[in-house]
C-alpha cells in the first residue's frame, strides 16, 4: 500500500492538485481589512424596486425594502407599474436610501463551488482579488471547497466575513478530504481522525475526492456523525467503487461536476472505455476522454437512466454541475479571447491557464476540432440529466470552480447561469438554482436565499432586467446599440451589492479590481491590453519576459 500511495501522489502532484488541495502547505495569505463596502446601517431603505425573489416567483414592484441591522425588516409594496409611487405606503426615512427605481433587485448569489487561491498555490493571485471579483458579480455567500493555505486559515477568513471586517461574501469552508492517493490516510481510523481534525479547524463541511472504500466511507460516517456537510469529486482514479451511486447510499449529501454519474448509468460495461495508451497523469488524456464520458452511458428514457435519476431523488441528493469550468473544453478559442481578460484576469493567473504540463487544467496540449466536438456531444447529454433531474424535484445549485482552464473568478459563475439556460432552465429557475437552492444544499436557507422577511440582508440590486438577458451581469456588462444614436453602447454590471447589510457600489468594486490587475501588468512590466497566448513567461522577480 505504502508504494502504491507513492503512486497516487506522485500523480496529484503531476495534475497540480496536491499543490493547491494537500492542507496547508501554502503560505497563509494575509487578507487586508475592509476599504470599500458601507454599513450596516441602522435602517437601510431600498425604494421603489422590482423584486425577484430567488423562490420561485414572478417578478413583483414596485416595493421598498427595509433593512435593519443587517436583515430585512420590511417589504412594502408601493404602487403598481405604470402609476406613480403611492407616498402613503412607503416605509419611513432610513438613514441609507438606495433609489432602485426602475432596477430590480435579487438575493445574493450563492457560489457553491468556490476555491480562495493564495499567492502560493499556482495561480498567484492573492485572496482579496478573488473577493473582490466574487463581489462585483453579486456573489454574497461562497462553499469553499479547499485551498492550499487550509482549513484553519479558511474558517479564520469566514470568521472575519461573517463580522464584516474583510470585503469578501460569506465564506462555508469545505476542505478537501483525499484517501491514501494524496497521503492523507492510510486507514478507516486515519480517516475517522482526519474528519475530527477538520471539523475542529472550523469546517462546516468536507470536500471527499476519493480513496479505497474502507476509507472513504469511513470518512462519511465520520462526517454524518459529526454533523457535517458532504460534498465530492468522483475522481476518476476510484470511481470503479465509488460511483454516485455508491457514495450516496454511504450518506454523501451532494456531487460536483459529473464524474461518478455516466459511470452509475453504465450497462454493458462497469468502467469507461479507455484508449490502451490512456495515462490519467497525462491531463490531455483526462479530459479529451472525460469529453466521451456520457456518450457511453445510458441515454434519456431507457431503464437505467430512470433507476439513477429516481434513486437519487428518493436519497435527495443535491447536484452541483459547474458547467462552466469545462467550456473552454467545446470553444477553446472563445474562451482564451474572452473580453474580461485584458482587464480583469491577473497576469499569473493568465500565465497558469495557458498550455502547460505541470499546471492543473492547462491541458491544451493539442486541442483541436475532434476533442472540441466530443464535448459538444457531452455537454447535450449531460444537460439533458441536470434539466431533468430539476424537473422532477432535484436540487440543482450553481458553482463556478474558477481559477483554471481560462475560468476567472465570478465571470465564470455568471456564464454558469447561463449555461443553466441553456440545459433547458427557465430565467426564473436559474435564478432559483443560484439563490434558494443553493442556501438549502449548504443547510442556510433560514438565513439566506430568498428575498424574504428575518433573512440576512444579501442582495443584488440591477439596472438590467437579468431575466431577459443574464449577460448583463457580467462585470464586463453588455454591448447593445443604442436605438437613439445607431451607436453601440455597454450596459449592465451589478449596481450594488448589500452582503449582511453591508452596501458595496458595483463599480466601486470594478474599479479596484481593473486597477489592482494593471498595477500587477506595470509591476511585472507588461503592456497593458491583450495578454499574449504563447511566448509568455513570468521571471522569479515577479516580471515577464
Amino acid at each position: 500500500m505504502k508504494i502504491l500511495k507513492r503512486v497516487f501522489a506522485a500523480i496529484a502532484a503531476m495534475s497540480g492538485v496536491a499543490a493547491v488541495f494537500a492542507g496547508s502547505i501554502a503560505q497563509a495569505q494575509p487578507i487586508p481589512a475592509r476599504s470599500l463596502g458601507e454599513g450596516p446601517y441602522e435602517r437601510l431603505v431600498i425604494r421603489g424596486a422590482t423584486v425577484i425573489d430567488g423562490a420561485g416567483a414572478p417578478p413583483v414592484g414596485p416595493v421598498d425594502i427595509v433593512v435593519e441591522g443587517g436583515r430585512i425588516t420590511g417589504i412594502s409594496p408601493v404602487g403598481v407599474p405604470g402609476l406613480p409611487i403611492n407616498g402613503e405606503r412607503r416605509p419611513g426615512a432610513g438613514t441609507r436610501e438606495i433609489d432602485a427605481e426602475g432596477m430590480y433587485v435579487m438575493p445574493g448569489f450563492i457560489n457553491l463551488h468556490g476555491h480562495i487561491h493564495s499567492e502560493d498555490g499556482g495561480q498567484g493571485v492573492p485572496p482579496e482579488y478573488v473577493f473582490k471579483l466574487w463581489l462585483a458579480h453579486g456573489i454574497t455567500s461562497v462553499r469553499e471547497l479547499g485551498n492550499g493555505a487550509g482549513a484553519a486559515w479558511t474558517a479564520n477568513a469566514a470568521r472575519r466575513s461573517a463580522r464584516n471586517e474583510i470585503d469578501a461574501p460569506n465564506i462555508y469552508p469545505y476542505p478537501v478530504f483525499r484517501g491514501w492517493s494524496a497521503g492523507e490516510v492510510d486507514t478507516p481510523d486515519q480517516a475517522r481522525a482526519r474528519i475530527r481534525q477538520l471539523k475542529r479547524d472550523g469546517a462546516v463541511g468536507v470536500k471527499f475526492f476519493g480513496a479505497p472504500e474502507e476509507i472513504l466511507w469511513a470518512g462519511l460516517e465520520e462526517a454524518r456523525r459529526l454533523n457535517l456537510k458532504t460534498t465530492m469529486h468522483h475522481a476518476q482514479l476510484d470511481v470503479a467503487h465509488a460511483d454516485v451511486l455508491d457514495t450516496s447510499a454511504h450518506g454523501l449529501g451532494s456531487m460536483e461536476h459529473w464524474y461518478g454519474l455516466p459511470e452509475a448509468l453504465f450497462t454493458g460495461q462497469t468502467l469507461q472505455n479507455y484508449p490502451v495508451d490512456y495515462n490519467y497523469a497525462d491531463e490531455q488524456h483526462r479530459f479529451e476522454n472525460a469529453g466521451k464520458l456520457w456518450a457511453e452511458a445510458a441515454g434519456p428514457g431507457s431503464a437505467r437512466w430512470e433507476e439513477v435519476m429516481s434513486t437519487l431523488l428518493e436519497r435527495e441528493f443535491s447536484i452541483i454541475p459547474t458547467f462552466s469550468i469545462y467550456v473552454s473544453s467545446r470553444d477553446w478559442m472563445r474562451m482564451r479571447r474572452a473580453e474580461w481578460h485584458d482587464d480583469y484576469t491577473m497576469a499569473s493567473l493568465w500565465k497558469f491557464f495557458a498550455p502547460d504540463r505541470n499546471a492543473h487544467g492547462s491541458y491544451w496540449f493539442d486541442w483541436g476540432t475532434e476533442q472540441e466536438t466530443a464535448w459538444k456531444d457531452n455537454y447535450r447529454r449531460w444537460m439533458r440529466f441536470i434539466n431533468d433531474y430539476k424537473n422532477r424535484g432535484g436540487k440543482v445549485g450553481v458553482g463556478e470552480d474558477a481559477g483554471y482552464i481560462y475560468s476567472t473568478y465570478g465571470f465564470g459563475y455568471i456564464q454558469e447561469l447561463e449555461l443553466l439556460r441553456e440545459a433547458g432552465f427557465h430565467p426564473l429557475e436559474v435564478i432559483n438554482a443560484a439563490t434558494l437552492q443553493g442556501a438549502k444544499i449548504i443547510g442556510i436557507d433560514g438565513e439566506t436565499g430568498s428575498v424574504q422577511v428575518g433573512k440576512r440582508a444579501d442582495l443584488v440590486i440591477v439596472r438590467e432586467n437579468p431575466l431577459a438577458n443574464l449577460k448583463t451581469l457580467f462585470a464586463t456588462g453588455h454591448i447593445k446599440l443604442d436605438p437613439e444614436t445607431n451607436k453601440p453602447v455597454r450596459v449592465g454590471g451589478v449596481d450594488f451589492v448589500v452582503k449582511n447589510g453591508v452596501v458595496y457600489d458595483g463599480a466601486a468594486l470594478r474599479e479596484e479590481i481593473r486597477t489592482m490587475v494593471a498595477d500587477d501588468k506595470a509591476r511585472r512590466g507588461i503592456a497593458s491590453g491583450p495578454m499574449p497566448i504563447v511566448d509568455f513567461e513570468l521571471t522569479e522577480d515577479g516580471g515577464s519576459q
